[in-house]
């Protein structure tokens, strides 16, 4: 199952808030199997909303799309959606209901739009807070708030799912540059996905489905390489 991320922001865009809730998706997706090809901030606005995900949800098998939901005039992530989909957005019976019996509100205590969702879309509950999420065909759209977002997902994870990804890294006492030779041979010798990553040290990354190939893709690389414990 292949995934893209939408995070919806102009806070993240300007580093004002850490983007937590893509690195969360993409490890709980992960495990799940899937694979994340695209993560991606946008504005608070309506039309660059409706272009991401119009263009990903037809290149895609789901769009998840984070932040941006509620009454307030930068909330616009339902109305981006509601565009790239053609829909009108309208109350949600359902969310509204829901909200009067689960957190007691009646519709006199929401503020006007609280309820709205895209025209036939799924209305997904929100646990934590109050606006709720939805579905709309591939697009699966969830709350900003950490807390809320990561809630409003455990109501859909067995909707994602894939091949089980076996991963073993290798640290490396030695510069990237002076790697390449063996990164290559052992991309050669091996069908498996091979990163590396520079820091204190250089930590390469063998990922695969097959568990007995990605553990001896690795063991071969390590016994050709100098590692920081000097093993």
């Amino acid at each position: 199952m292949r995934v893209a991320v939408v995070t919806v922001g102009d806070e993240l865009l300007v580093g004002e808030t850490v983007n937590t809730n893509a690195a969360w998706l993409g490890r709980q997706l992960r495990d799940r199997g899937v694979t994340v090809e695209r993560t991606t901030v946008v504005p608070d606005r309506t039309a660059d909303i409706a272009k991401v995900v119009n263009e990903y949800h037809a290149a895609y098998d789901a769009v998840i799309v984070t932040g941006g939901l509620g009454p307030t005039h930068d909330d616009v992530t339902i109305d981006g959606v509601a565009a790239a989909f053609g829909r009108d957005v309208v109350d949600s019976e359902e969310a509204l209901t829901w909200l009067a019996e689960n957190g007691g509100y009646s519709r006199a205590d929401l503020t006007e739009g609280t309820g709205e969702i895209p025209a036939g879309s799924r209305f997904l509950p929100n646990h934590e807070g109050v606006a709720p999420g939805c579905v709309v065909e591939n697009c699966y759209v969830l709350p900003g708030v950490p807390g809320e977002m990561k809630r409003m997902f455990a109501e859909i994870e067995a909707e994602f799912s894939g091949a089980y990804q076996h991963v073993v890294t290798v640290d490396a006492a030695e510069p990237e540059s002076a790697l390449l030779d063996r990164l290559e041979s052992v991309q050669q010798r091996f069908p498996v996905t091979v990163g590396s990553y520079p820091g204190e040290c250089v930590t390469v990354r063998f990922e695969g489905d097959e568990a007995a190939l990605v553990e001896e893709a690795a063991a071969w690389f390590r016994e050709r390489t100098e590692r920081p414990d000097g093993d």
